[in-house]
Protein backbone atom coordinates (compact mmCIF):
# COMPACT_ATOMS: atom_id res chain seq x y z
CA UNK A 1 0.00 0.00 0.00
CA UNK A 2 1.30 3.43 -0.93
CA UNK A 3 1.86 5.99 1.80
CA UNK A 4 -0.76 8.28 0.25
CA UNK A 5 -3.38 5.54 0.45
CA UNK A 6 -2.49 4.85 4.07
CA UNK A 7 -2.85 8.55 4.88
CA UNK A 8 -6.27 8.65 3.18
CA UNK A 9 -7.48 5.67 5.20
CA UNK A 10 -6.24 7.22 8.43
CA UNK A 11 -8.05 10.47 7.61
CA UNK A 12 -11.28 8.53 6.97
CA UNK A 13 -10.99 6.80 10.36
CA UNK A 14 -10.62 10.12 12.17
CA UNK A 15 -13.67 11.61 10.41
CA UNK A 16 -15.74 8.50 11.14
CA UNK A 17 -14.72 8.48 14.81
CA UNK A 18 -15.26 12.20 15.33
CA UNK A 19 -18.45 12.22 13.17
CA UNK A 20 -17.45 15.72 12.13
CA UNK A 21 -15.20 17.11 9.40
CA UNK A 22 -14.56 20.19 11.55
CA UNK A 23 -13.32 18.25 14.59
CA UNK A 24 -11.42 15.75 12.45
CA UNK A 25 -9.66 18.52 10.50
CA UNK A 26 -8.60 20.19 13.75
CA UNK A 27 -7.33 16.88 15.09
CA UNK A 28 -5.36 16.15 11.91
CA UNK A 29 -4.07 19.70 11.59
CA UNK A 30 -5.38 20.28 8.04
CA UNK A 31 -8.13 22.40 6.55
CA UNK A 32 -11.70 21.14 6.38
CA UNK A 33 -11.77 21.50 2.59
CA UNK A 34 -8.56 19.49 2.20
CA UNK A 35 -9.96 16.75 4.42
CA UNK A 36 -13.19 16.65 2.41
CA UNK A 37 -11.17 16.22 -0.79
CA UNK A 38 -9.19 13.36 0.78
CA UNK A 39 -12.37 11.48 1.71
CA UNK A 40 -13.91 12.04 -1.73
CA UNK A 41 -10.69 10.76 -3.33
CA UNK A 42 -10.84 7.62 -1.20
CA UNK A 43 -14.51 7.06 -2.04
CA UNK A 44 -13.77 7.47 -5.75
CA UNK A 45 -10.87 5.03 -5.61
CA UNK A 46 -12.96 2.40 -3.81
CA UNK A 47 -16.11 3.08 -5.81
CA UNK A 48 -18.12 3.22 -2.57
CA UNK A 49 -19.77 5.90 -0.50
CA UNK A 50 -18.18 5.68 2.95
CA UNK A 51 -19.78 8.60 4.78
CA UNK A 52 -23.34 9.87 4.92
CA UNK A 53 -23.24 13.66 5.25
CA UNK A 54 -25.97 15.97 6.51
CA UNK A 55 -25.87 19.63 7.51
CA UNK A 56 -25.52 18.60 11.16
CA UNK A 57 -23.65 15.32 11.26
CA UNK A 58 -21.43 12.80 9.51
CA UNK A 59 -21.88 9.05 9.95
CA UNK A 60 -20.38 5.98 8.27
CA UNK A 61 -22.49 4.16 5.70
CA UNK A 62 -22.71 0.37 5.92
CA UNK A 63 -19.61 0.12 3.74
CA UNK A 64 -17.88 2.79 5.79
CA UNK A 65 -18.72 1.02 9.05
CA UNK A 66 -17.25 -2.25 7.75
CA UNK A 67 -14.09 -0.47 6.66
CA UNK A 68 -13.87 1.33 10.00
CA UNK A 69 -14.17 -1.94 11.94
CA UNK A 70 -11.30 -3.35 9.88
CA UNK A 71 -9.04 -0.31 10.14
CA UNK A 72 -9.42 0.60 13.82
CA UNK A 73 -7.71 -2.53 15.26
CA UNK A 74 -4.99 -2.33 12.61
CA UNK A 75 -4.23 1.30 13.41
CA UNK A 76 -4.28 0.59 17.15
CA UNK A 77 -1.80 -2.26 16.65
CA UNK A 78 0.37 0.07 14.60
CA UNK A 79 0.27 2.75 17.28
CA UNK A 80 1.23 0.21 19.93
CA UNK A 81 4.08 -1.16 17.82
CA UNK A 82 5.47 2.33 17.33
CA UNK A 83 5.06 3.12 21.01
CA UNK A 84 6.85 -0.14 21.88
CA UNK A 85 9.96 1.20 20.14
CA UNK A 86 10.44 3.35 23.21
CA UNK A 87 11.98 0.24 24.77
CA UNK A 88 15.07 1.15 22.74
CA UNK A 89 15.29 4.55 24.45
CA UNK A 90 17.20 5.12 27.64
CA UNK A 91 14.07 6.32 29.42
CA UNK A 92 10.34 5.59 28.86
CA UNK A 93 8.76 7.96 26.36
CA UNK A 94 5.52 8.52 24.49
CA UNK A 95 2.04 9.90 25.02
CA UNK A 96 -0.54 8.26 27.28
CA UNK A 97 -4.20 9.35 27.00
CA UNK A 98 -6.43 8.75 30.02
CA UNK A 99 -10.18 9.22 30.46
CA UNK A 100 -10.85 10.11 34.09
CA UNK A 101 -13.18 12.07 36.37
CA UNK A 102 -12.27 15.33 38.04
CA UNK A 103 -12.06 13.99 41.60
CA UNK A 104 -9.85 11.04 40.66
CA UNK A 105 -7.58 13.31 38.63
CA UNK A 106 -7.14 15.84 41.41
CA UNK A 107 -6.87 13.38 44.30
CA UNK A 108 -4.85 10.53 42.78
CA UNK A 109 -3.51 11.13 39.26
CA UNK A 110 -2.15 14.65 39.67
CA UNK A 111 -0.13 14.05 42.89
CA UNK A 112 1.66 11.14 41.19
CA UNK A 113 2.24 12.97 37.91
CA UNK A 114 3.73 16.01 39.65
CA UNK A 115 6.49 13.76 40.98
CA UNK A 116 6.85 11.48 37.96
CA UNK A 117 6.94 13.81 34.96
CA UNK A 118 10.03 15.85 35.93
CA UNK A 119 12.00 12.59 36.03
CA UNK A 120 10.80 11.53 32.57
CA UNK A 121 10.79 14.55 30.24
CA UNK A 122 9.89 12.40 27.20
CA UNK A 123 6.73 11.08 28.84
CA UNK A 124 3.54 12.97 27.89
CA UNK A 125 0.18 12.47 29.59
CA UNK A 126 -3.20 13.74 28.37
CA UNK A 127 -6.12 13.50 30.81
CA UNK A 128 -9.71 14.18 29.75
CA UNK A 129 -12.22 14.46 32.61
CA UNK A 130 -15.60 13.04 31.66
CA UNK A 131 -18.25 11.72 34.05
CA UNK A 132 -19.78 9.53 31.32
CA UNK A 133 -18.71 5.91 30.87
CA UNK A 134 -16.37 6.59 27.97
CA UNK A 135 -15.58 3.75 25.57
CA UNK A 136 -11.80 3.96 25.86
CA UNK A 137 -11.29 1.60 22.91
CA UNK A 138 -13.40 3.43 20.32
CA UNK A 139 -12.26 6.84 21.62
CA UNK A 140 -8.65 5.67 21.45
CA UNK A 141 -7.66 6.22 25.06
CA UNK A 142 -4.84 4.17 26.53
CA UNK A 143 -6.66 3.78 29.84
CA UNK A 144 -9.57 4.98 31.92
CA UNK A 145 -10.10 5.73 35.61
CA UNK A 146 -13.44 4.98 37.22
CA UNK A 147 -14.86 3.52 40.42
CA UNK A 148 -14.33 -0.22 40.71
CA UNK A 149 -18.02 -1.02 40.21
CA UNK A 150 -18.01 0.81 36.85
CA UNK A 151 -15.14 -1.11 35.22
CA UNK A 152 -16.18 -3.57 32.50
CA UNK A 153 -15.34 -7.22 33.19
CA UNK A 154 -13.26 -7.60 30.03
CA UNK A 155 -10.79 -4.93 31.15
CA UNK A 156 -7.63 -5.27 33.19
CA UNK A 157 -8.18 -3.17 36.32
CA UNK A 158 -5.53 -1.86 38.71
CA UNK A 159 -6.65 -0.32 41.99
CA UNK A 160 -5.18 3.16 42.47
CA UNK A 161 -7.16 4.28 45.54
CA UNK A 162 -8.77 2.82 48.67
CA UNK A 163 -12.51 2.57 49.15
CA UNK A 164 -13.99 5.96 50.00
CA UNK A 165 -16.27 6.43 53.05
CA UNK A 166 -19.20 8.72 52.27
CA UNK A 167 -20.44 11.65 54.34
CA UNK A 168 -23.86 13.30 54.42
CA UNK A 169 -23.18 16.98 55.09
CA UNK A 170 -24.88 20.33 55.33
CA UNK A 171 -24.01 23.79 56.61
CA UNK A 172 -24.74 24.85 60.20
CA UNK A 173 -27.23 27.43 58.88
CA UNK A 174 -29.05 24.75 56.90
CA UNK A 175 -29.46 22.45 59.90
CA UNK A 176 -30.60 25.34 62.12
CA UNK A 177 -33.52 26.03 59.75
CA UNK A 178 -34.42 22.44 58.76
CA UNK A 179 -36.42 19.52 60.18
CA UNK A 180 -34.74 16.86 62.30
CA UNK A 181 -32.69 14.21 60.51
CA UNK A 182 -32.54 10.92 62.42
CA UNK A 183 -32.52 8.32 59.64
CA UNK A 184 -32.18 8.23 55.83
CA UNK A 185 -35.96 8.16 55.30
CA UNK A 186 -36.10 11.65 56.84
CA UNK A 187 -34.34 12.99 53.74
CA UNK A 188 -37.72 13.19 52.03
CA UNK A 189 -38.33 16.31 54.14
CA UNK A 190 -34.99 17.91 53.23
CA UNK A 191 -33.56 19.86 50.31
CA UNK A 192 -30.81 17.76 48.73
CA UNK A 193 -28.33 18.73 46.02
CA UNK A 194 -28.26 16.00 43.42
CA UNK A 195 -25.78 14.65 40.89
CA UNK A 196 -26.96 14.07 37.32
CA UNK A 197 -25.44 10.90 35.87
CA UNK A 198 -24.35 11.68 32.30
CA UNK A 199 -24.54 8.13 30.99
CA UNK A 200 -28.03 7.16 32.14
CA UNK A 201 -29.39 10.69 32.50
CA UNK A 202 -30.85 9.81 35.90
CA UNK A 203 -30.02 11.19 39.33
CA UNK A 204 -27.51 9.49 41.61
CA UNK A 205 -29.35 7.47 44.26
CA UNK A 206 -27.80 7.90 47.71
CA UNK A 207 -26.67 4.57 49.23
CA UNK A 208 -26.61 4.04 53.01
CA UNK A 209 -25.57 1.10 55.17
CA UNK A 210 -25.93 0.24 58.85
CA UNK A 211 -25.27 -3.07 60.57
CA UNK A 212 -25.38 -4.93 57.27
CA UNK A 213 -28.64 -3.31 56.17
CA UNK A 214 -28.43 -1.51 52.82
CA UNK A 215 -30.75 1.34 51.90
CA UNK A 216 -30.89 3.51 48.78
CA UNK A 217 -32.72 6.84 48.91
CA UNK A 218 -33.92 9.01 46.03
CA UNK A 219 -33.63 12.62 47.09
CA UNK A 220 -35.05 15.90 45.79
CA UNK A 221 -34.06 19.54 45.94
CA UNK A 222 -33.68 22.79 44.05
CA UNK A 223 -30.24 22.05 42.61
CA UNK A 224 -28.83 19.40 40.28
CA UNK A 225 -25.26 19.42 38.95
CA UNK A 226 -23.11 17.05 36.94
CA UNK A 227 -19.90 17.80 38.87
CA UNK A 228 -19.23 17.34 42.56
CA UNK A 229 -17.42 20.64 43.05
CA UNK A 230 -20.58 22.68 42.53
CA UNK A 231 -22.57 20.31 44.76
CA UNK A 232 -20.15 20.90 47.62
CA UNK A 233 -20.26 24.67 47.04
CA UNK A 234 -24.05 24.53 47.23
CA UNK A 235 -23.93 22.69 50.54
CA UNK A 236 -21.43 25.17 52.02
CA UNK A 237 -23.76 27.98 50.90
CA UNK A 238 -26.61 26.41 52.87
CA UNK A 239 -28.71 25.49 49.83
CA UNK A 240 -29.12 21.83 50.71
CA UNK A 241 -27.53 18.58 51.82
CA UNK A 242 -24.71 16.89 49.94
CA UNK A 243 -23.62 13.24 49.97
CA UNK A 244 -19.95 12.99 49.01
CA UNK A 245 -16.77 11.02 49.69
CA UNK A 246 -15.65 12.30 53.09
CA UNK A 247 -12.21 13.21 51.74
CA UNK A 248 -13.89 15.71 49.38
CA UNK A 249 -15.53 17.62 52.23
CA UNK A 250 -13.05 16.98 55.06
CA UNK A 251 -11.54 20.48 54.97
CA UNK A 252 -15.01 22.00 55.35
CA UNK A 253 -15.82 19.65 58.24
CA UNK A 254 -12.55 20.56 59.96
CA UNK A 255 -13.31 24.27 59.51
CA UNK A 256 -16.86 23.90 60.83
CA UNK A 257 -18.39 25.10 57.54
CA UNK A 258 -20.12 21.75 57.10
CA UNK A 259 -21.57 19.35 59.64
CA UNK A 260 -21.79 15.59 59.18
CA UNK A 261 -25.19 13.95 59.64
CA UNK A 262 -26.22 10.31 60.12
CA UNK A 263 -22.66 9.10 60.79
CA UNK A 264 -23.93 5.62 61.71
CA UNK A 265 -25.50 5.25 58.25
CA UNK A 266 -22.50 6.05 56.08
CA UNK A 267 -21.50 3.72 53.27
CA UNK A 268 -18.33 3.55 51.19
CA UNK A 269 -17.75 3.82 47.44
CA UNK A 270 -15.42 1.28 45.83
CA UNK A 271 -12.04 2.87 45.17
CA UNK A 272 -10.87 4.16 41.82
CA UNK A 273 -9.28 1.75 39.37
CA UNK A 274 -7.17 2.41 36.30
CA UNK A 275 -8.33 0.05 33.56
CA UNK A 276 -7.28 -0.84 30.03
CA UNK A 277 -8.10 -3.48 27.38
CA UNK A 278 -6.74 -6.95 28.01
CA UNK A 279 -5.40 -7.08 24.45
CA UNK A 280 -3.25 -4.01 24.98
CA UNK A 281 0.51 -4.59 25.00
CA UNK A 282 1.82 -2.24 27.70
CA UNK A 283 4.74 -0.06 26.66
CA UNK A 284 7.51 0.79 29.13
CA UNK A 285 5.97 4.25 29.58
CA UNK A 286 2.54 2.79 30.31
CA UNK A 287 3.97 0.20 32.71
CA UNK A 288 5.87 2.94 34.51
CA UNK A 289 2.69 4.98 35.01
CA UNK A 290 0.63 1.99 36.16
CA UNK A 291 3.24 1.03 38.75
CA UNK A 292 3.44 4.62 39.98
CA UNK A 293 -0.34 4.84 40.40
CA UNK A 294 -0.88 1.35 41.88
CA UNK A 295 -2.46 1.46 45.34
CA UNK A 296 -0.33 -0.37 47.89
CA UNK A 297 -2.33 0.21 51.04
Amino acid sequence: MRREEMADLTAFVVVAEEQSFTRAAAKLGISQSALSQIVRRLETRLGLRLLARTTRSVAPTDAGQRLLQTLQPALEDLDESIAALSELREKPAGTIRISSVEHATEAYLWPVLKKLLPEYPDLNVEIVNDYGLTDIVSDRYDAGVRLGEQVAKDMIAVRIAPDMPMALVGSPAYFDASPSLDEPHDLIRHRCINLRLPTSGGLYVWPFEKDGYDLRVRTEGQLVFNAIGMIVDGAVAGLGLSYQPQMVVQEYLDAGRLIKALPDWSSALPGYHLYYPSRRQPTPAFTLLVNALRYRG
